[in-house]
């Protein structure tokens, strides 16, 4: 049986000890100061993977990503060449279907021509209306068609409501679904709280995504408190039932760019 994964978000190795003494099962870099997925310094990167144990996967985040495809892909590969497990990109630029397929197919060819076991996870905005983004629930054909690892949804305005405010229960199920029946990692957050995970655990997602619920003094300038991820990951494991893999869901085919 498999259960939901606390993913536990740091901006530098000062604080990969305590998100492991708290029970991380992933440690993810970021920079808060850039953006709902900000990138760090490929320096910083290195030396958090460095400090982690080599059985604990690390994700860097690699930014909310303009539709610029060719910058992206260079970008992914940078951070690939650091040492970690996962890639992460925002599609805060893309605002259709077709420009989140080329930019992730870019961004696929570059990674796996270097780093073919590096994973990549794309993330939509559960907000993206706020942002004239791609739609969250647009996002697993497009992943799929693509050739990445996951999805993640997230919130791009921190501090104007949380994954919870701005999607449905139904749509979060059908996007976990989706997720799931195309074989996708589905990762959930979006500026949620301790208060949220008994209903988050629900949807059977593999990972949840934390910061500020994991820190002591907020998103930006707190740091990372090891009582805060115990008592994260203790939710968890009362709340969570074991991820399912349900069959195939049929999901749209992204025409194909013109020649």
């Amino acid at each position: 049986m498999k259960f939901m994964q606390l993913l536990v978000s740091v901006t530098s190795e000062t604080e990969v000890a305590a998100a492991l003494q708290g029970g991380a099962d992933i440690i993810d870099i970021k920079n808060p100061r850039e953006g709902a997925l900000g990138a760090n310094f490929p320096h910083v990167i290195r030396r958090v993977r460095e400090c982690t144990p080599p059985a604990i996967p690390v994700s860097a985040a690699i930014g909310d990503a303009p539709n610029l495809p060719g910058t992206v892909a260079l970008a992914a590969l940078g951070a690939a060449t650091c040492g970690v497990q996962y890639v992460k990109v925002g599609l805060l630029g893309p605002q259709t279907a077709q420009d989140a397929l080329i930019l992730l197919q870019q961004m696929c060819r570059a990674v796996r021509d270097a780093r073919p076991d590096v994973q990549i996870i794309a993330t939509a905005y559960a907000d993206a209306h706020k942002v004239n983004a791609l739609p969250p629930l647009a996002l697993p054909a497009v992943a799929r068609q693509a050739g990445v690892d996951g999805c993640l949804l997230d919130t791009a305005k921190k501090g104007e409501g949380t994954l919870l405010t701005h999607l449905s229960k139904e749509q979060l199920y059908t996007f976990v679904a989706q997720c799931q029946g195309a074989d996708l990692t589905c990762a959930l957050a979006g500026s949620l709280g301790a208060q949220d995970v008994p209903y988050i655990c629900q949807f059977g997602a593999d990972i949840l995504g934390v910061r500020t619920a994991a820190c002591q003094g907020g998103r930006v300038e707190g740091r990372v408190d090891a009582d805060k991820v115990r008592h994260l990951k203790a939710l968890i494991a009362a709340h969570a039932s074991p991820t399912s893999r349900p069959s195939a869901t049929t999901l749209p085919v992204v025409p194909a760019a013109p020649r």
